[in-house]
């Protein structure tokens, strides 16, 4: 760490979790920072969790509509879930993706990774664009409702050019968009095998593969 961070760094110096729940883990700790001063920070851990950008073609994407209880309202979102332990988020997002639409995708390309809520959690979102989808069946949770809906990316940057597109993550997976179409990113395109094989993951569930890479 560089003396800059050091300077900026809060050491923990005793830690109580104050709710264990079903999704939420809530944390109250006592930190001490450079100049001596000891100070209390609350927050979630969470395990992370992982953002699909599923493309039917270059401009046309698949999303939901979902409504989010805190919120009291719908809101329009790509499909996203949370990991299960540690598992790698290649897997977390082609399970996200099969369970919430049915789609499978043959090609996967790595989009960064946004801490959505550093203020009071260390979660992170990985993102990941999808593409050459082949359609199935969706296997929902019984606790979760949700539209499926296709969107051209030009109605999408109306939405959000309105503020009618609110959801933080799916406005950085339009950001990525608009990076790719004006040429300042190019996803990095390879198969389920091929990554599995290149970052050493283990052998990926079947049932969530699809057969044939896309041209």
């Amino acid at each position: 760490m560089s003396p800059e961070d050091q300077r900026l760094q809060e050491v923990p110096v005793a830690s109580e979790q104050v709710l264990h729940g079903s999704f939420l883990q809530v944390f109250r700790d006592r930190a001490r920072l450079s100049t001596g001063a000891v100070v209390e920070r609350e927050y979630i851990r969470h395990p992370g969790a992982v953002m699909v950008v599923p493309l039917l073609g270059r401009d046309r994407l698949v999303m939901e509509r979902q409504y989010r209880y805190p919120l009291q309202q719908v809101l329009l979102e790509f499909p996203a879930g949370k990991r299960d332990g540690d598992e790698p988020t290649l897997f977390t997002g082609m399970r996200e993706l099969f369970e919430e639409t049915g789609y499978r995708a043959q090609e996967w390309a790595p989009a960064g990774r946004l801490h959505n809520a550093a203020a009071y959690s260390d979660e992170f979102i990985e993102v990941w664009f999808a593409r050459g989808l082949l359609a199935g069946q969706a296997r929902l949770d019984p606790d979760e409702l949700l539209d499926l809906c296709e969107v051209e990316l030009q109605a999408l940057q109306a939405l959000a050019a309105r503020g009618e597109l609110s959801d933080a993550k799916t406005q950085i997976g339009l950001l990525w968009l608009e990076h790719w179409a004006a040429g300042r990113w190019q996803p990095r395109w390879q198969s389920v095998l091929d990554w599995c094989a290149e970052l050493g993951l283990p052998q990926a569930d079947s049932t969530l593969l699809a057969a044939h890479p896309s041209a």
